[in-house]
Order: structure tokens, then C-alpha cells, then sequence
């Protein structure tokens, strides 16, 4: 399995389309709550809603991609990276508090079914969902391997649905009267929306937890190094990520009692086969002799730190 980036788009551009993503949705955010409290239409103003923590959630990202560039120092040795990884985990949950709102309010509306101004609807949700697919696209590029940017997008992308469900739900109000499809459709984004935070918030502990990453497969990884010349064995593994795109690995190589150089060409095979193969570039090498006694694949360090 061979890992390659796909989009490589620079923190400044990031930026600065976050910049303009998030100036887009400030603005647009007080005139759909006022559009959705003329036309008394939870669909609209559920997205409103939604709109007013992208306004945070794009701030947000925004101030941690510009940590994220800060260089590493004494105190935070692998840098500011894991910002990004914070404020995905704060904007998935953000979007879990949201929904429950959403499903709060549609409860009420299930029960009393408002009249609703179906052509305020149409209108603005038309305007809501053009708004939201642009700022959605201006962040697009770079998610798949950035969280931080990735919990931004699905905020923007689940406004974008959220409008567009509004849309739908104002044209079959204005041909049908069925003003119980508005709390129905809202609950629907709702539970798109619940279902893609909690993808970011198990992503994100598992990096905080420094789990190996979930496309990776270990034991063909374990595979690979012990194929490479000059390899004898292998222990004490650890693979883990920085950010999503960011990995790193360490691991003690068995080899020959050989010259310095010879381990040398060893380890670079090594590290050319993890970058290429597994796209991980942070690596510690220690290479031991034959003579030395290996332990366990996976390390136990609790066993390890009581060791006198």
C-alpha cells in the first residue's frame, strides 16, 4: 500500500481561503436568522445555527494552521502541530451540541406544526446553499489529510446540505402544504451532521492516543522491514501520527556486528521504503547487534519505566 499526497496546497493559501470562507459566513449568518424568524421556519434557522459555530469553527482553524507554522522549540520539541488536531476534536463536538438542538427543536415542531412563509424559504435557502457550496469548495482542497481543515469542511459541507434540504422543503411546502417536512428534513441534517462529528471526534483521540493510523496495516509493514537486507529482526515498534498527514515511527533493528557504514546503508533502505511505501518521514532508527537480546514488537512501557 503506497500513502501520496494528493492536494498540496501551502498554510498561506489555507489561510487565506479560510480568511474569506469565514468573512462569507459572518455575513451571511445574520441575514438567514432573520430571514428564518420572518418566514418562522426551523430549516432555516437550524442552518443559521449551524452557520454561527462555522463562524467559530473557521476562526478557529484558521488561528491553528497559523500556529501550526510556528517552528518547533525547547518546550514543544515536535512543534505546534497538534493544534490543528484540538480544534478538530472542540469543532466536532461543537457539532454534536448543535444537533441535539436541532433534534430538540424539531421534536417541539412535530408537535405543533407551525405555518411556515415557504417562498422566504425558497429564496433564501437557494442563497444559503450557493453561499455555503462556495465557502465548502474555498476549504476543500487539503482535507482529506488535514483533520483540522477536514472538521472545518464538514462544517461548511453540512451547511451546504442543510440549505439545500431547506430548499427542498420550501418548494414541496408551496406545491403540498406539508408543513411537517420542515422539522422531518431538519432532523435528516441532523443526523448527516452527527454522523460525520463523530467520524472527526474518534479520529481525533486516536492521534491524541497515538494509535497507529487506521489505513495502516502493521503486520505487512513488519513484513516489509524484516524484507530489506540486512534486517534480523525487529522490536520494540511504535507507530504513531503527529497530525493526520504527519507520522512517525521508531523501532529497534536487529543487524550483523558490522561496520558503521554498512548499518548506514541499512537505515537509509529503511527510511526510503517508510517514506515511499507508508508515507512516513520521522523516523528513529536504533540499530543493535546480533548479540543483543530482543524483546517484544510492541513495547510494553509500563514494564519498561518500573525497570531499575
Amino acid at each position: 500500500m503506497s500513502i501520496r499526497s494528493h492536494a498540496i496546497v501551502s498554510p498561506q493559501q489555507t489561510r487565506r481561503r479560510l480568511a474569506i470562507a469565514l468573512g462569507a459566513t459572518l455575513f451571511f449568518v445574520g441575514f438567514e436568522a432573520l430571514a428564518g424568524w420572518a418566514s418562522n421556519s426551523l430549516a432555516l434557522l437550524t442552518d443559521a445555527a449551524h452557520n454561527l459555530t462555522d463562524v467559530a469553527a473557521l476562526a478557529m482553524s484558521w488561528f491553528a494552521i497559523r500556529l501550526a507554522t510556528r517552528p518547533a522549540n525547547s518546550e514543544r520539541t515536535y512543534g505546534y502541530h497538534r493544534a490543528g488536531i484540538l480544534v478538530a476534536l472542540f469543532n466536532a463536538v461543537s457539532l454534536g451540541i448543535i444537533t441535539i438542538w436541532i433534534f430538540y427543536e424539531a421534536y417541539q415542531r412535530f408537535v405543533n406544526p407551525p405555518q411556515i412563509q415557504e417562498t422566504i424559504l425558497i429564496v433564501v435557502g437557494l442563497l444559503a446553499f450557493l453561499v455555503n457550496a462556495w465557502t465548502a469548495w474555498l476549504v476543500h482542497a487539503g482535507h482529506a489529510h488535514d483533520l483540522n481543515l477536514s472538521s472545518a469542511f464538514f462544517h461548511l459541507a453540512g451547511d451546504a446540505v442543510s440549505s439545500l434540504g431547506a430548499l427542498a422543503v420550501g418548494v414541496i411546502i408551496y406545491f403540498t402544504g406539508a408543513y411537517i417536512l420542515d422539522p422531518l428534513v431538519s432532523v435528516l441534517i441532523g443526523i448527516f451532521i452527527l454522523w460525520n462529528a463523530w467520524k472527526i471526534v474518534r479520529e481525533s483521540v486516536d492521534i491524541l492516543l497515538e494509535s497507529a493510523p487506521s489505513d495502516l496495516d502493521m503486520q505487512r509493514l513488519v513484513a516489509d522491514l524484516s524484507q530489506i537486507p540486512g534486517v534480523r529482526g525487529i522490536h520494540d515498534l511504535h507507530v504513531w501520527s503527529i497530525t493526520k498527514a504527519m507520522r512517525a515511527l521508531s523501532v529497534h533493528i536487529l543487524v550483523d556486528d558490522t561496520s558503521i557504514s554498512r548499518g548506514a546503508e541499512t537505515q537509509l533502505k529503511i527510511n526510503q521504503m517508510l517514506s515511499e511505501k507508508y508515507g512516513i518521514n520521522h523516523t528513529t532508527l536504533q540499530l543493535e547487534c546480533a548479540d543483543c537480546d530482543p524483546v517484544l514488537l510492541y513495547c510494553d512501557l509500563v514494564e519498561a519505566n518500573h525497570k531499575t
